[in-house]
């Protein structure tokens, strides 16, 4: 099926649908990774946005559970040159175009995403809306120059956790294979980390607890002296999506942290 990319700025790309069937908008970006598109589908740093991939070939060795960097993907759409004909890895759970289409989210190849990360590089970030209902590039247009832009949005609630928990997966190859350093870090005294979860990814948790860490995450708007009274050995703040200007509570949080 059809779709249609239209940038605010009035340029337009047309390609091939994938995914999930609809209308969407978002900011439009672009990511340079010649691998983990798994993982950029699911970083809640992406939230809301269209995601470009500037390498050529995805989907190649489709999706598996244990990578994920959250339990759903936040992107608003995925923008690729070619779309793999196959999965082939070991670990594959399913194809990237049904996982995709499972969680609602449109994904269109057959794009230029060469010329297309370049304009982006020259004109920066813009908002942008993908379509398979309305393939009229002008009404395109003329919707995408319509959008709100990100700047004074507080995306981090659309992204946070609710309630805090505890973290205890490792990463996947020490699950699977026990390595050498195995007995020394779990041998060394472990330390109590609380992860302020702004839109944390998974394997920064993941890495936290291979160290030796035990951790809790708690909500953005957890204030300071709560995390404090839990004594912890130290506060990690995470990654997150939007304006940090947007997100008060955060800063307020981090100044009483650092005195």
């Amino acid at each position: 099926m059809k779709a249609v990319l239209a940038l605010a700025d009035g340029r337009i790309f047309e390609g091939t649908s994938f995914g999930a069937q609809g209308e969407v908008t978002g900011e439009i970006i672009f990511n340079t990774s010649m691998t983990g598109y798994q993982e950029v589908i699911t970083d809640p740093s992406y939230y809301g946005q269209m995601i470009v991939m500037t390498y050529p070939l995805i989907g190649n060795y489709g999706v598996n559970p244990e990578d994920f960097e959250s339990d759903r993907p936040h992107l608003s759409s995925l923008i690729i040159k070619e779309l793999s004909s196959i999965s082939s890895n070991w670990r594959s759970h399913d194809t990237l175009h049904n996982f995709l289409t499972n969680h609602g989210i449109p994904g269109v190849h057959g794009i230029d995403t060469r010329a297309l990360t370049r304009h982006i590089r020259n004109t920066g970030a813009q908002q942008a809306i993908l379509s398979t209902l309305d393939t009229n590039p002008e009404s395109l247009v003329q919707k995408a120059k319509k959008l709100p832009c990100l700047t004074g949005r507080d995306l981090v609630k659309e992204v946070t956790c609710k309630e805090p928990y505890e973290w205890h997966e490792e990463k996947w190859e020490k699950k699977h294979k026990r390595n050498s350093d195995q007995k020394s870090v779990n041998s060394k005294k472990l330390n109590f980390i609380v992860a302020y979860d702004f839109g944390i990814k998974r394997n920064i948790l993941r890495m936290l607890k291979q160290s030796g860490c035990n951790i809790k995450v708690v909500p953005a708007a957890m204030p300071a002296d709560e995390v404090l009274a839990m004594r912890p050995n130290g506060v990690f703040l995470s990654n997150g999506p939007g304006d940090p200007t947007a997100v008060p509570y955060a800063l307020k949080n981090v100044k009483y942290l650092i005195g």
